[in-house]
């Protein structure tokens, strides 16, 4: 779909918001902790119908009939959660552009951003353009602040070719252009690594000039996103760009599925696929890249999902995505306290 929108404020409230960070420029680890009830009633941050009816993922409008998922907040192990100011968050981003990079979990947390901006500056004018060209804008021109998602699930080149069909070329970044002259980058990319059947996006891997059927999807994730990495070691400068990774948001397409689940499960929590591979790439790096570790965080929370709210029909059971208000709006959270600090 694509549409451009001038639209005039839609609400007249103000909300302060809670953050987390995976890491805080203390050294604070925030990836660790607990969902707990917020009895202060900060959460849910907003109603998706009513202040934000230009995004997607909003179980409530589709049916969704329970609302105690709405009700939690992220509680870190051992650390303070300092307020968060979402109009602090536009005058220090005044004249940015911030772009993520990745599939429809990044998406996602792009869609959940959009709106927490918009409900901090209710009485602002903004524009949403969605996927011109595979890129989605929401600017609020006040600010000169441009929020972007760019779609890319693989990160790495995907061509087709009329007599193989679906090349996945591991080791070539040929887009890398489109990442470039941005203030903030936040990559994405696991999901469509996993897919098989009728859901894999590729016929082929490519290494080199090698054609290869199958491969171990694990091992093409690692050499993938080896290329992504130096392909930000080679371009970026980072006194001009913060580079983060948007880090692995669990799936729960297990035998308990999502469906009818009201509250977070309680941990330990196994290792999830994957992880190992993001922390070892992005720890080799010679340019620093931020890791937004959300792992942790969403293996509890089965009942964040849309399940057969997603706006698909009964049959679709979606356990992959995020309903809005919830889940990706703490990723948001460990966004602001990573770029901004305490």
């Amino acid at each position: 779909m694509m549409f451009t929108l001038w639209l005039r404020p839609l609400i007249q409230t103000s909300v302060f918001l809670w953050v987390v960070a995976s890491h805080s420029p203390q050294g604070c680890d925030f990836s660790q902790g607990k969902w707990v009830i917020d009895e202060a009633s900060f959460h849910p941050l907003y109603d998706a119908s009513r202040d934000c009816p230009f995004i997607g993922f909003d179980c409530l409008k589709n049916g969704r009939p329970d609302k105690e998922y709405l009700k939690y907040k992220w509680m870190p192990s051992g650390c303070d959660l300092p307020r968060f100011d979402g109009t602090k968050f536009l005058e220090k981003s005044t004249g940015k552009k911030i772009m993520f990079v990745g599939d429809s979990i990044s998406n996602n947390m792009w869609q959940s951003l959009t709106c927490l901006l918009h409900i901090a500056v209710p009485n602002s004018n903004y524009t949403f353009t969605s996927q011109i060209q595979e890129l989605s804008v929401f600017s609020i021109p006040e600010y000169r602040t441009s929020i972007m998602w760019l779609k890319n699930g693989f990160l790495v080149d995907l061509v087709h070719d009329k007599e193989k069909g679906r090349i996945l070329k591991l080791d070539s970044i040929s887009s890398g252009d489109q990442w470039k002259n941005v203030d903030v980058l936040i990559f994405n990319t696991y999901h469509w690594w996993t897919h098989t059947g009728q859901s894999q996006g590729w016929d082929y891997f490519q290494v080199g000039n090698e054609l290869i059927k199958n491969m171990d999807h694990m091992e093409a994730f690692k050499i993938g996103l080896t290329t992504w990495a130096k392909w930000v070691d080679s371009n970026i400068d980072p006194s001009k760009t913060k580079v983060l990774f948007q880090g692995i948001a669990a799936s729960h397409v297990d035998k308990k599925g999502c469906l009818r689940q009201s509250q977070p499960d309680e941990g330990p929590m196994p290792p999830y696929p994957g992880v190992y591979i993001v922390k070892s790439v992005i720890s080799n790096m010679t340019k620093p890249v931020q890791l937004l570790d959300i792992t942790l965080l969403t293996q509890l929370r089965r009942d964040g999902h849309p399940s057969i709210y997603a706006g698909r029909g009964t049959s679709f059971d979606d356990c992959s995505h995020w309903c809005l208000a919830g889940v990706p709006d703490a990723w948001n959270e460990i966004l602001h306290a990573v770029l901004f600090g305490n």
